[in-house]
């Protein structure tokens, strides 16, 4: 599986533990997984960054010989957070795509700048210094290679840097895309930010040795770009962290949904299907639970109330990651949500593995000829209805309270082993030994 003289790999990552959410749970099950096929990680992070919420049941997962380097990183959002008042809200790529962000002046000026000026992200500050450090390091303490990850896409610039002073084997690593990002024209950009934007992309793109995305759109949105040298290792599920025992299911009809829910994810055609079947049918009004943990945006919310479906939600907001599993396995039916924007097709959540572990129904909505419903199809792991349409949707949801009913939803299917982490890691690991070897 690997051999006995480990080489040594940097990685570069805005999100680490304890920050929270599945940006942070790509790399950190990478690195937990590398020393199996005889990569030492080396992780380079931020020492005060913005995140969203704090999750330490994530800080179990580094291994103990991990080396952790943590340098401090200015970043605007205190001056932003002072102007507008606002704690919570985050200059970041979800920023834009924020229904809230979008209105009043101050907050679409605060839009303009980040496009235009915080090119190609708010953390472009940290760039100079971590380059510099990091240059003196790799003179003491020399890596075969480096990886970044991106978004934020400023730690591609990083690498890109580092490449090419040090001349060492670099991977870079995109869970989302650059110019394709769904919210990407919402920054309002200029014709010049436009074009740098672009023409920093293409750096990273043409300069790497090798190109990860997490989807098969986005490595073929890559390729119409001119990238060559390009693999997908999708995000996964690490068997771990599921419990070892079902936790035993709520008496209701429990739907549950776990992770971001932003404006552009917004099932509104579900909350619409809700309403109709629960005012034809009183005792699935009586069943339905609605759970949400995560972030969500307050047009859901609004959606929810419109459709008279408050009593049957509960916002459980933020929640440590054991606990999210915890929900899951306790729920009759896992919804996923995909943006519903241009990029759809390419969109694959880092949710939907790990829902995939537990054995459920998934219900999910999106593009149903895109990547996602092309490996729901292939492991049987639920259903997939189009955004819009509402008569499947309906079926669906009285499809699975059916089977409720009769005691036969909660089939445990065995998850393919193609998705764990540790396979995937093996993926990534002989990435890394090629990379090394040619060079």
């Amino acid at each position: 599986m690997g051999s006995t003289s480990q080489k040594r790999v940097l990685i570069i990552t805005y999100y680490w533990p304890p920050a929270g959410g599945v940006a942070v749970q790509r790399w950190l099950k990478f690195v937990k997984y590398l020393p199996n096929y005889g990569w030492e990680p080396v992780i380079y992070t931020p020492e005060n960054p913005e995140f969203f919420y704090e999750d330490k049941s994530l800080l179990k997962d580094i291994p103990e010989k991990a080396k952790v380097i943590k340098r401090p990183i200015w970043e605007p959002y205190k001056i932003y957070k002072s102007l507008t008042g606002k704690k919570g809200e985050n200059l970041g790529l979800g920023f834009a795509n924020n229904e809230k962000s979008k209105k009043g002046a101050l907050n679409k000026l605060f839009i303009w700048l980040r496009g235009n000026l915080l090119i190609p992200d708010p953390r472009i500050f940290w760039v100079r210094p971590s380059v510099k450090f990091l240059c003196n390091y790799l003179k003491e303490n020399p890596a075969d290679a480096i990886i970044t990850t991106g978004p934020p896409h400023s730690m591609h610039l990083i690498g890109f840097k580092i490449k090419k002073r040090c001349n060492i084997p670099w991977i870079a690593d995109f869970r989302d895309p650059w110019t394709n990002i769904d919210f990407y024209k919402e920054l309002k950009l200029t014709r010049l930010a436009d074009i740098i934007h672009h023409r920093l992309e293409q750096k990273v793109l043409k300069s790497s040795n090798q190109v990860i995305v997490v989807s098969k759109q986005m490595k073929r949105e890559f390729e119409e770009l001119g990238c060559k040298n390009i693999s997908v290792i999708t995000n996964g599920f690490d068997i771990e962290d599921i419990p070892s025992k079902l936790a035993p299911n709520n008496n209701n009809f429990t739907i549950c949904y776990v992770g971001t829910m932003n404006s552009a994810r917004n099932p509104l055609t579900l909350w619409q299907a809700l309403r109709l079947i629960c005012s034809n049918d009183n005792e699935f009004a009586s069943k339905l639970e609605i759970k949400i943990a995560g972030q969500i945006d307050s047009s859901v919310i609004d959606a929810i109330k419109n459709n008279n479906l408050e009593k049957n939600f509960e916002y459980l907001g933020t929640v440590p990651h054991n606990e999210a599993l915890e929900l899951q396995m306790s729920s009759q039916v896992l919804l996923l949500v995909v943006n519903n924007t241009p990029n759809a097709k390419g969109i694959v959540t880092g949710k939907f593995f790990e829902y995939l572990a537990m054995g459920k129904q998934i219900l999910a909505i999106g593009p149903t000829d895109g990547d996602l419903a092309e490996i729901i199809q292939e492991t049987d792991a639920g259903n997939i209805v189009d955004f819009n349409d509402f008569d499947g949707t309906k079926q669906l949801i009285l499809k699975y309270y059916n089977l409720y009913k009769s005691g036969g939803l909660n089939t445990v299917k065995t998850a393919s082993n193609k998705y764990s982490r540790k396979e995937l890691t093996g993926k990534l690991a002989k990435i890394l030994n090629e990379i090394t070897e040619n060079e």
